[in-house]
Formats: structure tokens, sequence, C-alpha cells
């Protein structure tokens, strides 16, 4: 009968692994990377004046720039015959679109000289990259254009259907 206490005394004294220590350690890593991370601004705070459903009589003193994205992530400056592809794909890790970038300044800057709001007309297709318009969005806050219209304009092949 000794000898079987001795045996469930050794078993009730075998080490234990207690995990608190390792949930903490993983309670402070969560929180060291949480702190340490950069949080990256995606988009631009884009507030855009967008116009109103009734249609005005005063005509502007500028034209308006054409701003076409097509279905396959294209786009485009103008319409119709004067259509000029501008950008095929965004750049880099701040999706630059360099030729759009430089056209909108160009514009911006002749707008301004003249004491006018630069003023833009987008066309997006139905199937386009809700990503690129975001882009294209982005690039008009980074000129300060802040008068956009979205136009339902239907492209002229389509109107020959």
């Amino acid at each position: 009968m000794a000898r079987h206490r001795r045996a469930t005394a050794l078993e009730e004294d075998k080490p234990e692994l207690s995990i608190s220590p390792l949930i903490d350690i993983c309670f402070l890593l969560l929180i060291y990377f949480l702190v340490t991370t950069t949080i990256k601004q995606k988009e631009r705070d884009n507030s855009m004046a967008l116009p109103s459903a009734a249609p005005s009589d005063v005509q502007p003193d500028i034209q308006p720039f054409f701003i076409k994205v097509s279905n396959d992530g294209h786009v485009y400056a103008n319409v119709g015959a004067a259509e000029e592809l501008l950008d095929t794909e965004a750049q880099g890790a701040e999706r630059i679109l360099p030729v759009l970038d430089q056209r909108l300044e160009i514009y911006s800057a002749a707008a301004k000289a003249g004491n006018n709001k630069p003023l833009v007309q987008i066309y997006v297709e139905g199937e386009a990259e809700q990503q690129v318009v975001s882009d294209v969005l982005n690039h008009l806050a980074k000129h300060d254009i802040s008068t956009v219209t979205f136009t339902d304009l239907v492209a002229q092949d389509e109107q020959l259907k």
C-alpha cells in the first residue's frame, strides 16, 4: 500500500505548462504592431461640386475638359474625332497617370490665368473599373479642380447603331 501512495504522489508533482505568459506576449505583440503600423491614405477626400439637375442658361466662360474612362481602363481626352489616348494604366504605388496629370496641370493653369474655374466632364463606360475612376478623381483633387460633371453622353460609335 505504501508503494502505491508514492506512485500517485509522483504523478501529482508533474510540471504543468502555463500559457498565460504566452497570451500576454501575444497581446503585447499585437499592440506593438498596431502602434507601429502606418496607415497610408490611399484616396483623397474629394470635395467635388456636382451640378444640380436643372440645366443652366448661362454658358461657362471656359470650354470644359472632357475625360473618358473606357471599359478596358484607358483614359481618353476629348471626344469623337479629337479623342486622344492619355494613359493606359496607373503607374507605381501612388497610381499616377502621368499624361493626364500633365494635361490637367496645363488646363488648370490656363483656366486660372483667365480668372475662370476649371470645369471637367467625365464619361465613364458601363464596365469600367472603379479604381481608374477613383484615380482620375484623385488627379482632379490634386490640381484643385472641384467643378466636375459626370456625363451620360453616348459615344459617337454607339449613336450610329
